[in-house]
């Protein structure tokens, strides 16, 4: 059987820890990788896209990293309540003319016991800026411990 830790119900130490989890694995860009912490029948909107099991979040995944390139994202927990976490996040990337964006966005799971999420619900706003304005600058993958959060960035 699959687990994936932290489990619900979630303390605050817990919920900060799956989200910090879910940022590292989003920012691996590995659609394989990333679609294993989701139950079988996940149920996903995100934006005007819907994903009804994993294997079409999988398929989400890779359509998007296809598009949103250099893609680097921050996540933050907002709030947590028993098996659910409300998380908010940005995230830059660019598309293949070069042009650079920030998406702004806010997410709502549901977990199972065995910690895998089952809903996963997106909004999300996306927003040109210039090159010079980007703010995230580490590496591909994981972001840094010391590379400042959303708060700290104002954003």
């Amino acid at each position: 059987m699959e687990s994936r830790p932290p489990l619900p119900p979630f303390t605050h130490e817990t919920a900060v820890q799956k989200v910090r989890l879910a940022e590292d694995g989003w920012n691996t860009r590995d659609a394989a990788k990333v679609a294993l912490a989701y139950t079988l029948d996940t149920k996903w909107r995100n934006r005007a896209d819907f994903a009804n099991n994993r294997a079409e979040a999988q398929a989400f995944l890779e359509r998007k990293w296809k598009k949103e390139l250099d893609y680097r994202l921050i996540k933050e927990l907002w709030l947590h309540e028993g098996n659910r976490i409300a998380v908010r996040y940005a995230y830059e990337w660019h598309d293949d003319a070069g042009n650079w964006f920030r998406s702004y966005g806010n997410e709502n799971w549901e977990f199972e016991a065995d910690g895998l999420m089952r809903r996963r619900y997106a909004c999300i706003n996306d927003m040109p800026i210039k090159e010079s304005e980007r703010k995230f600058h580490w590496p591909l993958g994981r972001r840094p411990d010391d590379h400042p959060g959303l708060t700290e960035l104002g954003l």
